[in-house]
């Protein structure tokens, strides 16, 4: 019996996601190299419209650096409000890791972080290098980052 190129993408996926790999629509992958690099990092990622990202098990979403931005009243930049936000380049740039929940998050290896964002109502986060601080960033506020972001920690 001889299956179609769609079928076998469709299995391919199916594959994938059955052992834990990057889900990616039938026919497409990923175009941004950070995201692919992301796939195949974190386990459990399903690639999202507009090359972009969600961890639901991690609460994580990748989000590629916008061509325009449009942004909510209390977000910080790119980052939607009561979520913190890590960024591949400096000043908000780049590309964006988010997450929606306040604890120690690790950040993947291959997302150097360059600047990041606290767009929750109270607290602040550490971005850090094992237990070493590179930068603090309070509530509705950013900061850049130099050195070698290994997580962040939130305090409500």
């Amino acid at each position: 019996m001889k299956h179609s190129r769609p079928l076998t993408a469709v299995l391919v996926a199916l594959a994938l996601v059955a052992t834990g790999g990057p889900a990616v629509a039938a026919g497409e992958e990923p175009v941004d190299p950070q995201l692919s690099q992301l796939l195949e990092e974190v386990p459990g990622g399903v690639v999202t419209d507009g090359g972009s990202a969600v961890w639901p098990k991690l609460d994580m979403e990748y989000r590629p650096a916008p061509a325009t931005s449009r942004v909510a009243a209390r977000s910080v930049g790119s980052c939607a409000t009561g979520r913190i936000c890590a960024y591949n380049a400096s000043n908000l740039g780049g590309g964006m890791l988010s997450w929606g929940s306040c604890t120690t998050i690790t950040i993947p290896s291959s997302f150097a972080t360059r600047s990041a964002a606290n767009a929750r109502t109270s607290g602040y986060m550490q971005v850090r290098n094992g237990t070493s601080v590179l930068a603090t960033v309070n509530a509705n506020a950013w900061g850049n980052v130099s050195g070698s972001a290994t997580n962040i920690r939130c305090f409500l």
